[in-house]
């Protein structure tokens, strides 16, 4: 994926989160808007990472120690599931379909892993 393509994902997940919750304007500012975007280029990063490495667990990995550090900020999970549930949304067609395919799997594994 290029880092076009990475940033304009990362740019409507998170135009999508805040139309969603308006009160996380509220709740983080200006400044979280900014992170929003930042973070969801670091999803995609590490989901990228994972495909080349045809290795799943490293994006599970990663996820959970997100929800460790996201926890610590008062970022709840159902949070970064809300934001996972929209990358699945928003990837089809933006990558090639077997990057879609195992991005999306391995986003769904990451809910199913943060939803028990």
């Amino acid at each position: 994926m290029n880092l076009l393509t990475k940033q304009q994902i990362a740019k409507e997940t998170r135009e999508s989160i805040y139309a969603a919750h308006p009160s996380l304007v509220e709740r983080f500012g200006e400044n979280g808007i900014v992170h929003t975007e930042k973070d969801n280029i670091h999803h995609l990063d590490h989901l990228e990472t994972a495909y080349s490495l045809k290795q799943p667990s490293l994006f599970l990995d990663y996820t959970k120690w997100l929800q460790t550090v996201l926890e610590s900020r008062n970022v709840g999970t159902h949070l970064i599931i809300d934001n996972f549930e929209r990358l699945i949304a928003i990837l089809p067609g933006k990558v090639k379909l077997e990057e879609e395919e195992f991005m999306i799997l391995c986003l769904k594994e990451a809910i199913h892993l943060l939803d028990n």
